[in-house]
C-alpha cells in the first residue's frame, strides 16, 4: 500500500506544537523534533538549531534511566518520522555537537 501521509508545512507543525505545549510537553518535545529535521531539511540550519534547543529544553524535564522512559509515542509527526527514543543522545547523534 501507497504512504499516503502529507509531509506538513513547518507553520502547520509549528500550529501542532503551540497546541501540544501548555497539555502534553512530551508530544510537543516529538513535534520540537520533527520541526527541526524539517527545518533542516529545508536547509534553514539556524531554525533547525533552534528548534533542536526548545526540543532539548524540554526533553530535560522527562526521566531518561530507561527505554521505556524515553520511547516515543508517535511513529510520525506531520509526516516527519520520529526516532523510536528520543533523548539527548539521539539528538546529538543525528544532529551533530550543538555547542
Amino acid at each position: 500500500m501507497t504512504n499516503l501521509t502529507r509531509l506538513a508545512s513547518a507553520e502547520e507543525l509549528e500550529s501542532i506544537f503551540q497546541r501540544e505545549l501548555p497539555t502534553d510537553r512530551w508530544a510537543a518535545a516529538e513535534t520540537a523534533y520533527a520541526l527541526a529535521v524539517r527545518h533542516r531539511d529545508l536547509g534553514d540550519w539556524t531554525t533547525s538549531r533552534n528548534w533542536v534547543q526548545q526540543c532539548l529544553q524540554l526533553l530535560e524535564g522527562f526521566p531518561s534511566d530507561t527505554e521505556e522512559q524515553v520511547a516515543t509515542s508517535r511513529t510520525s509527526v506531520g509526516g516527519v518520522q520520529i526516532p523510536n527514543f528520543l533523548h539527548e543522545g539521539v539528538i546529538r547523534e543525528r544532529f551533530g555537537d550543538l555547542d
